[in-house]
């Protein structure tokens, strides 16, 4: 090695060492302040248990909301699942390892405080048990406090995940579902990154780009200054979000971090709402790429007849292109439910209506061996495949093997993870490719974001139930769908939908919430095709779903009040919903 590159080398090594010193320092910082913020947290959530005063409860539960608030990019980061346990929904949670092994976890935290004490009768007891739950719960977290394996790369994931929780769950009353004060909220977690970043000022070698955090953040928070249902959400995505996420690519080069792996979103994505914001390795648990090789030799497999007994249909006989891979049909042929779409499928945790997959390998497999649809197993599977010349040398050139049935799985949903394009016309326009979104398609996506509250269950960017910021589960949901379009004598779809896995009594009429991308091309809708139209689909949930019809489900997820939609509004979000139609490609034939 030359004199130059060893001096180099030794440079390099000391502002590396320097470097990580300089920030390992500022981590009792962060620990501090995080500290003080679950301090105060305890505090009011304890002067809760101590008085028996309706508006000391509001406004005792207000401040501690507010330091939950300001610890949570921090929180969210290190302990996810205390978070999720404080900040849960109030609904009863029910976890199903197998038949033998059902767990029915009822609901505290914050949200459940929320909606007890701005009730018209809380019950004391309650909300003072519930303070103590969460108040116990957060003296654990700071009592267990460990920052000592923080590197900074820890630190850019935290303010990066808080960017993206603000946009896809912060805005939206995802998680303040009485008082609706997501805005002021969101405006406190801002706060919160301003702060925490400070901590890190020194660390960055280009101050301008501090300055330029410092001012990004400020222009955010003046626009969450806003009304719940007036906020432009849209133009926030593209005028902070978004902004936001190249500022901290830009801090990555800064701080000349590397990062040992990718997340469900990838370390580079500069947008919410593109083909290259995904980890798909994240979703599929199979560490490889798609190739184009293997996504074609998949292709081939969906469209091929002769691997089904009758050798007269393919997966593309209930999927087809056209259709939005759908088929069309209320109920297909041979099964008992109307036909999803498999567009954007590869983006969620759970497969089939009632979740009973875990994987897209073990769908297709499900799909092969039932008696009403392939008919048949891997095992005739692979003597077809290997005895079409065509295949073997597609799967010698993709796997480098002979033909196996974990690879003819798996190339079939390769291709089926490819079909996920974020090319509609929403996308091109917040994306900055072009400029032709209407004023009531961004009227409709603020109100899907809003008012109507579909956001909170049909999560942007992938506008399905898998829930952000880690995409590690797809939600099931009971709506309560009803078995006609009788809105006077309405009776709920006798399909119990997630129940008839394991017998679940609380999980009767519980079913996957589906993405509504390209939903203009999916008709009918709903788990049985009962609604024809996006008109029939809007009432039914301006109605407040089951509970709107008069039909009594006491588990229904979904608020039961009525939306109180007007008609503009109804078809604004009927608008934004046709914007998320892809452009056709020859994959998708429109």
């Amino acid at each position: 090695m030359g004199l130059f590159s060893l001096l180099l080398s030794s440079c390099l090594q000391e502002k590396q060492t320097s470097y990580q010193a300089k920030s390992e320092s500022k981590n009792e910082r962060l620990k501090e302040l995080f500290s003080n913020e679950l301090t105060e947290c305890i505090t009011y959530l304890d002067s809760i248990s101590k008085t028996n005063q309706k508006e000391d409860y509001k406004r005792y539960y207000l401040g501690a909301r507010l330091h939950f608030k300001k610890a949570e990019p921090v929180l969210a980061f290190i302990d996810s699942e205390n978070y999720k346990f404080l900040n849960q929904p109030n609904i009863l949670k029910v976890e199903e390892e197998d038949a033998t092994d059902i767990k029915r976890k009822h609901p505290t935290g914050f949200q459940v405080l929320e909606e007890e004490i701005f009730s018209e009768n809380p019950d004391i007891q309650s909300i003072k048990e519930h303070a103590q739950k969460t108040s116990k719960r957060l003296q654990l977290i700071k009592k267990n406090l460990n920052f000592n394996y923080i590197k900074p790369y820890h630190v850019l994931w935290m303010v990066r995940d808080q960017i993206i929780r603000t946009a896809l769950t912060g805005i939206t009353g995802f998680d303040s579902p009485a008082l609706e004060q997501s805005l002021r909220e969101a405006h406190y977690t801002y706060q919160a990154l301003e702060n925490y970043l400070h901590i890190y000022k020194s660390v960055f070698t280009n101050q301008a780009l501090f300055k330029a955090w410092t001012d990004a953040i400020n222009k955010a928070k003046e626009d969450l200054n806003a009304n719940f249902n007036e906020l432009n959400r849209y133009a926030f995505i593209k005028n902070h979000t978004h902004k936001n996420l190249k500022l901290w690519n830009q801090t990555v080069i800064d701080w000349n971090v590397t990062f040992p792996f990718s997340k469900a979103i990838n370390n580079e994505t500069t947008s919410l709402f593109s083909n290259s914001t995904f980890n798909l390795i994240h979703f599929s648990g199979y560490n490889d790429s798609l190739t184009e090789a293997k996504v074609n030799l998949g292709k081939m497999l969906f469209f091929e007849k002769d691997l089904s007994a009758s050798k007269k249909i393919s997966c593309a006989t209930c999927h087809i292109p056209e259709k939005g891979y759908t088929d069309g049909l209320t109920i297909s042929k041979g099964v008992t439910r109307n036909s999803p779409t498999l567009l954007y499928a590869g983006l969620q945790q759970g497969f089939f209506y009632d979740n009973r997959s875990g994987g897209l390998e073990g769908q297709i497999v499900s799909v092969i061996k039932n008696e009403n649809e392939f008919h048949s197993d891997l095992n005739a599977f692979e003597k077809a495949i290997k005895g079409n010349p065509k295949y073997t040398e597609a799967f010698k050139a993709v796997f480098e093997d002979s033909i196996k049935q974990d690879d003819i799985r798996h190339a079939i949903a390769s291709f089926i993870r490819s079909l996920s394009p974020f090319d509609s016309k929403f996308d091109r326009n917040i994306n900055n490719l072009e400029n032709t979104l209407t004023q009531s398609e961004i009227n409709g996506f603020n109100l899907f974001n809003g008012k109507a509250k579909c956001a909170t269950c049909h999560f942007a960017p992938l506008f399905n139930g898998t829930v952000p910021t880690s995409f590690k589960e797809s939600e099931m949901e009971l709506i309560g769908v009803p078995e006609t379009t009788d809105t006077i004598n309405a009776i709920i779809d006798d399909d119990l939908g997630r129940y008839d896995l394991y017998k679940t009594e609380e999980r009767k009429h519980f079913f996957k919430t589906p993405t509504v991308r390209n939903i203009e091309l999916t008709s009918p809708y709903m788990h049985n095709g009962v609604y024809q139209t996006l008109d029939e689909v809007l009432h039914f949930y301006n109605l407040g779903g089951a509970a709107g019809l008069g039909i009594e489900m006491e588990y229904q997820t979904l608020p039961p009040a009525p939306l109180n939609l007007t008609e503009e509004e109804k078809q604004d979000i009927i608008a934004f919903l046709k914007a998320l139609t892809d452009k056709p490609t020859e994959d998708l034939i429109y």
